[in-house]
């Protein structure tokens, strides 16, 4: 499940304010179905959202959610699956790796945090940073207490003040990390080992153009938890059904893109208007914006033409322009073209970790 998915079911439980568990990966070895920093919820009656194992370790968590909730205590468990005799004791899985997690009880009387925090900072295109504490030796930080900071502030969750200084301090040089970091450090009155993980902003897709082909890529984004934005001039192509499904559609004259859309909220965006004239005016706005990838649909001979109108500053931004876009995967239909697109995406945002 996608970390927009696991939002939406949270935001739902929340509703019906029962009370939850977070599952967070904290440590793996070997081969294993989640990495560490990987999160997943667990609702009252055992239901859950969200994967660490293929399905092999949910109900047995949901079993340990339940002593979570009753005693309101944090909880660490450990699956080794690693040795033989699992395979005939055990659960039976041959992932042979280790997972280790840690178990958190979320409640409306303390605002289902530090999930809250967590899932409004995966909504913001900003990137943010969560310490979260394993185990302490000091009893004014239990295990569970979490520090989220996205550089402009912060929040925090039985971790004494006089402690949040040294924390967001590590916290700011992991803004830009794409990868978990295990860290020991020594407070007054103790130490702790803390987790720091980036909460990366969910990825979001703008759609330069709403004809026929761009429906696959459109319900494709958002099955895969994608937030998609489409854009177009004409009225009919914008109000097309199938868009529906989409977070925005906006009917706006190129021209006006710049002025109507906040470009720096998207990871990327795709220019698919069919039209030269109307494509280039895109790319000419699209070029002073730190988008991680755009790319523009056609041929190279297209491509290539459309770059060599471009002027002035917008020259530079060619160099990063994707065109033909899409991986060379011998994509021939809407639906293929749209999942090379899709994949080369992923892999450019997964690289600069926006």
């Amino acid at each position: 499940m996608s970390t927009k998915s696991i939002i939406d079911t949270f935001e739902k439980w929340k509703r019906e304010a029962q009370p939850l568990v977070m599952v967070t990966v904290y440590e793996t070895d070997g081969s294993t179905y989640s990495k560490t920093g990987h999160r997943i919820l667990i609702a009252a009656n055992g239901d859950y959202h969200g994967l660490v194992s293929g399905g092999c370790l949910e109900g047995d968590l949901a079993e340990h959610a339940r002593t979570v909730l009753d005693t309101g205590q944090t909880q660490a468990v450990t699956y080794d699956l690693r040795d033989e005799a699992d395979e005939i004791w055990g659960m039976g899985i041959g992932c042979n790796g280790v997972i280790k997690v840690l178990l958190q009880r979320l409640d409306a009387e303390s605002d289902y945090q530090p999930f809250q925090t967590i899932a409004e900072r995966h909504l913001q295109p900003q990137a943010s940073v969560c310490a979260l504490v394993l185990h302490s030796t000091n009893p004014n930080m239990p295990s569970g207490a979490t520090l989220i900071d996205w550089g402009t502030d912060y929040g925090a969750w039985q971790i004494p003040a006089a402690f949040h200084a040294p924390i967001r301090r590590h916290c700011a040089g992991r803004m830009s990390a794409n990868n978990p970091q295990t860290v020991g450090q020594s407070f007054e009155d103790g130490s702790c080992t803390m987790l720091y993980t980036p909460v990366k902003p969910v990825p979001s897709l703008l759609v330069l153009g709403a004809g026929p082909d761009a429906v696959p890529l459109v319900n494709m984004a958002i099955e895969i938890g994608w937030r998609v934005t489409i854009v177009d001039h004409r009225a009919a192509y914008a109000e097309e059904p199938a868009f529906r499904v989409a977070g925005e559609v906006r009917c706006i004259e190129p021209g006006q893109l710049e002025t109507a859309v906040q470009l720096d909220d998207f990871s990327a965006a795709v220019v698919m208007s069919h039209h030269l004239e109307t494509d280039r005016i895109y790319l000419s706005q699209l070029a002073g914006h730190a988008i991680s990838y755009v790319g523009v649909l056609g041929p190279s001979a297209r491509h290539d033409r459309l770059v060599s109108e471009l002027k002035g500053d917008a020259k530079a931004f060619t160099k990063r322009l994707k065109g033909p876009v899409g991986l060379d995967i011998g994509a021939d239909s809407p639906e293929s073209i749209a999942l090379s697109i899709l994949a080369e995406i992923h892999q450019a945002i997964s690289d600069t970790g926006n």
